[in-house]
Formats: C-alpha cells, sequence, structure tokens
C-alpha cells in the first residue's frame, strides 16, 4: 500500500497534535488517541476508509508479529510489565508490601522521609527507566501511603529521576544507546579529541535539563514545594483517610526481606541478563568483553523478562505454604489485571507513534530548523525542536536518533566548537518532551507504577518540567554565546532558583 509523504507538510502534525490536545482538554487517553490513530490513518491513505482500516490492522499486528518475525523488544516489554504486576500483587497477598511500610514508618520521619526514599532508589535503579518507574513504584507505594504522599507526587518523583538519570549515566540502557550513536557521529564528521565514552561525559555535564529536574525532584520532596494542581492533589492525598491494604494478620506474618529479596534478585537477574545478552553480542561480533560494551550491545527487553521471572519465583516462595493453590492463582490473575491498563495505553501509544512516523512528523519539524540561524542560538534552538519532537512522538529514542545526526551536521557546518553542546541540547530537549507528553512510553508506566491517573500524572509534571525547560533554555543561550559549560551550569541555575522563589513566594506550603 503506498502512502502519502507529508514529510513536507505542515499536516504531519495534525494526528499527534490532535492527539494531544484531546487527551488534555477530554481526559480520556484511548479515545483521545483512537482519534489521532483514526485521522493519522485517513491522512495516509488519500481519504480511504478501507485502506485506513487495513493500514491500522496491519500497524498493530507488526506491534507484535511484523515482516521479520515476532516483534521481541515490544512482546518482552508486554512480558516484563505482566509479570511485575504477578510480583506486586504476591508481594502485597504476602504481606511484604505492609511490613516494609510498617518498618518505613518506624525508621522514616514523615512524609518528607518517604518522598526523599523514593528519589534516592533511583541509585540503584538506573540501568533502565522502565524498571525504575515500575520497580521503585512497587517498593515506594506502600511507603508513600502510609505517610500521605499523593499518588500524583509519587509518580512525578518516579517520571523525573527515570529518565534523567538514565540519560547522564554510561553504564545504562540509554547512555550505551546514546553513545552508539554519538560514536558514529564522531566519525562522520571527523571531530577527534573525544572518545564515545569522553563525549558521553561532557555532554551529560552540559545536560541542563536532565541535571536540574534531578535536583528539582529532590528539592520538591523536601521543601513540599507544590505548585499547579499537584498542590490540590497533596491536599486531598493529607485530608483522605489511609486505607491499609491488608489487615493485621497479613502485617504480622509479612517481613520486610519478603519485599526486599524478590525486589533484590529483580536487580541483579537483570543486570545479569543484560551483561550476558552483551557479552553474547559482542562474541558473536569478535569483540573482547567490557562492560560498557555490554551495556551498548545488550538486549533490554529479554533481561527484564528474566530478572522478573526470576524475582517472581522468589517472591512465591513468600507465600509458599501461607495461602492456598487457589488463592496463589487469583493473586497473580489480579497482577495481570493491574497491568491491563497499561499495557492497553501502550499499544495505542506504539500506534500512534507508528503512524507519527509514516507521516515524518520529526523529519518535518526537523526542516523548521532554518540555516540562516544566529549560530550561538543553535544549542537552544535544537533544545526547543527537540522537545517539540519528543512531545509529540513520545519518545526521547526516536528523537535522538532523528535529531542527533541533524544536530551534528549544523554543527559541523557552523562551528565544530559547538558540536557537543548541539549534540547535549537534543538530549536534554528529548528528556523534557518525554516528561511533558502524554504518550511517552515513561510517562505511562510511571503513572503505572504510582497506580495514578494518567492524566492526572501529565497535568501535575506539566509544570515542573516547564520551569527546569525555561531556566535550561537560557543555560543552552548562554552556553552557545560563551562556549563554557560551567556559565551555562550556572546561568541555568540561577534562573531556575529565581523561578523557584517566585512560586514558593506565592504558594502555601504543605506541613
Amino acid at each position: 500500500m503506498e502512502l502519502i509523504d507529508y514529510s513536507s507538510s505542515i499536516w504531519s502534525v495534525v494526528p499527534p497534535l490532535l492527539a494531544l490536545t484531546l487527551a488534555m482538554i477530554t481526559r480520556r487517553v484511548l479515545l483521545s488517541l483512537s482519534v489521532g490513530i483514526i485521522v493519522g490513518a485517513l491522512m495516509l491513505t488519500a481519504g480511504s476508509p478501507l485502506n485506513a482500516a487495513i493500514y491500522i490492522k496491519n500497524s498493530v499486528l507488526s506491534l507484535v508479529y511484523g515482516e521479520e518475525g515476532l516483534n521481541h523488544n515490544n512482546v518482552n516489554i508486554i512480558i516484563f510489565l505482566l509479570m511485575l504486576g504477578a510480583l506486586t500483587s504476591l508481594l502485597t497477598v504476602s504481606g511484604s508490601n505492609q511490613a516494609f511500610a510498617s518498618w518505613a514508618q518506624k525508621h522514616i520521619k514523615g512524609r518528607r522521609g518517604a518522598k526523599l526514599l523514593t528519589a534516592c532508589l533511583v541509585f540503584f535503579t538506573f540501568i533502565d527507566d522502565y524498571f525504575h518507574s515500575l520497580a521503585v513504584g512497587a517498593i515506594a507505594r506502600p511507603v508513600t501511603d502510609k505517610f500521605k504522599v499523593s499518588r500524583a507526587k509519587l509518580a512525578y518523583i518516579l517520571d523525573s529521576t527515570a529518565a534523567p538519570m538514565c540519560v547522564l549515566m554510561p553504564i545504562s540502557s540509554w547512555g550505551a544507546y546514546i553513545m552508539t550513536l554519538v560514536a558514529g557521529l564522531l566519525t562522520t564528521h571527523a571531530i577527534a579529541g573525544y572518545s564515545p565514552m569522553g563525549a558521553f561525559v561532557a555532554m551529560s555535564a552540559m545536560n541542563y535539563y536532565a541535571l536540574f529536574a534531578l535536583f528539582s525532584v529532590f528539592f520538591v520532596a523536601y521543601f513540599s514545594f507544590d505548585i499547579g494542581s499537584m498542590a490540590r492533589h497533596e491536599r486531598q492525598a493529607m485530608q483522605a483517610e489511609h486505607q491499609d491494604e491488608s489487615s493485621d494478620d497479613e502485617d504480622n506474618k509479612g517481613s520486610v526481606g519478603g519485599l526486599i529479596i524478590p525486589i533484590v534478585v529483580l536487580i541483579i537477574g537483570t543486570v545479569s541478563m543484560m551483561m550476558y545478552t552483551g557479552y553474547e553480542a559482542l562474541a558473536a561480533n569478535g569483540q573482547g568483553f567490557s562492560v560498557l560494551g555490554a551495556f551498548e550491545n545488550t538486549t533490554v527487553g529479554i533481561s527484564l523478562v528474566v530478572g522478573s521471572l526470576a524475582a517472581f519465583a522468589v517472591a512465591s516462595l513468600f507465600v509458599f505454604n501461607r495461602i492456598s493453590v487457589t488463592d496463589y492463582i487469583k493473586a497473580i490473575l489480579l497482577g495481570f489485571k493491574s497491568m491491563s491498563g497499561a499495557i492497553t495505553i501502550l499499544f495505542f501509544a506504539w500506534t500512534i507513534n507508528t503512524i507519527v512516523g509514516d507521516v515524518n512528523t520529526g523529519k518535518y519539524l526537523a526542516s523548521l530548523v532554518s540555516g540562516n540561524m544566529m549560530t550561538q542560538l543553535l544549542p537552544a534552538l535544537l533544545f526547543l525542536l527537540a522537545i517539540v519532537m519528543a512531545f509529540s512522538t513520545g519518545t526521547s529514542w526516536g528523537t535522538f536518533g532523528i535529531m542527533l545526526p541533524i544536530a551534528a551536521a549544523m554543527a559541523a557546518n557552523a562551528d565544530p566548537s559547538l558540536m557537543l553542546p548541539c549534540l547535549s541540547a537534543v538530549m536534554a530537549g528529548a528528556v523534557c518532551g518525554d516528561h511533558c507528553s502524554p504518550v511517552s512510553d515513561t510517562t505511562i508506566l510511571s503513572s503505572t507504577g504510582a497506580a495514578c491517573n494518567h492524566i492526572d500524572h501529565v497535568n501535575t509534571q506539566l509544570p515542573y518540567a516547564a520551569v527546569v525547560a525555561i531556566a535550561s533554555f537560557v543555560g543552552f543561550i548562554c552556553l552557545g554565546f560563551t562556549s563554557s559549560a560551567i556559565l551555562g551550569f550556572v546561568t541555568t541555575a540561577v534562573v531556575l532558583a529565581v523561578l523557584f522563589f517566585i512560586f514558593r513566594s506565592r504558594q502555601q506550603v504543605l506541613a
């Protein structure tokens, strides 16, 4: 089936823009995504309902099984979600969640401690954003519930630590992917003086959005800095009566180890499998083993599945002889059911992302960058463009793939000294747009991990992301004009401090 090319037309932004606008207005994500999908399919097939239906059918099927066979990545992510749902359900049935919450209530002194604990867990789970959002959500939710922290605040903490930490760490699925792209770009444009690792570290130091998004999470957690609709959600959580999810008997029979040990197994199992699949890929290419090389060539999906299966098996041991086989099966099915909403939204999001790719939204947005602009403004403008692209497409990785080569080519032609600042700006903008997008995988899974209404999470996180984005934009302007990463960092910090001061002076701080 021949599709219409919209790569040079403003019409290419209609499907994602329509879906995003409707999602914000109606708060009905699936309906909004459905409209975007149908409109996009009709556009691509010249308005033919029959061809549009065939196109949508083929697009959905390709998410699971395409021309090259089974889509292992998507299938593994679905299996991981189901297993994590089952694992969470078993942790609840065993009483381990409540035991950990009771332990935390004795050792953590208030809401501030619960929020800081959640934020600090990213330093142990930074290997992958999916893994972080769901695993930390399962660990932290009973604790934040105990201290009446809103689910919206929990989702914000999960989301705003996941991608920023992953994009800054070389030993992560994100870091490995970015270093692969950067290595090719450095070779293509004959940029000497940097190894891929050296370039990545330098770019991370200039990734102002990721750095200050992380800082903002700890600032918000410590000072209860609630702006926009987040303040309303926090007030409602404070006023609500806490309901334990399990009985006193479950509290008594559960143990903290029953939660900690399966989660540790999940982390170790996932990391070990990432190392193993990376080693296999290196060996197949005749290369020697290295940790960074393994992460660069790892297969994230199957690693997550193996880790979750191992954790599930360990969690099953903690309920052995405590519940009947019937209750055990019911718990597993309940866990699967709890993930059905996230899986459905993911399928819809993946489908509209396919359509966004076919209507060439990314190519059109990239073409908006004119070659006549001031060279010094390149980092700031690429930052904005990457935000728009990631927001529209819902993918940081897709934005990296499209925008990093464009940014490298523009910098090489304009001023090679701006190569790394321009690449850093794209990385920062991609993470920012991903944070703001309702169709982003990480945003969806952060809502799932926190058991928070998805649109509530999007609406409450947006003001924080916008404040950090404004400060980062000014920082990238400074970086472009001064070529000093330190001055850009200081500028971003000062602007962010001023914005925080303005907002904080107008808010009523929760105790």
